[in-house]
């Protein structure tokens, strides 16, 4: 799957406080998200991240 830093993904899970929009800051072995609605940052292993996204909202 081809994210680039910047690209708004839908999870298929949703963060705790309902939102499942996430911002991508950072690529890596980890990638690092951004939850759209509270701003709270989550870093996830880079082959958990990729199996749980739905689509990809926005291109960069």
């Amino acid at each position: 799957m081809d994210v680039q830093v910047g690209q708004r993904i839908q999870m298929k899970k949703a963060h705790p406080c309902g939102c499942n929009i996430f911002v991508v800051t950072r690529i890596g072995m980890d990638f690092k998200i951004r939850c759209e609605k509270c701003g709270h940052e989550v870093m996830m292993p880079r082959h958990k991240c990729e199996k749980g996204i739905k689509k990809i909202l926005e291109e960069v």
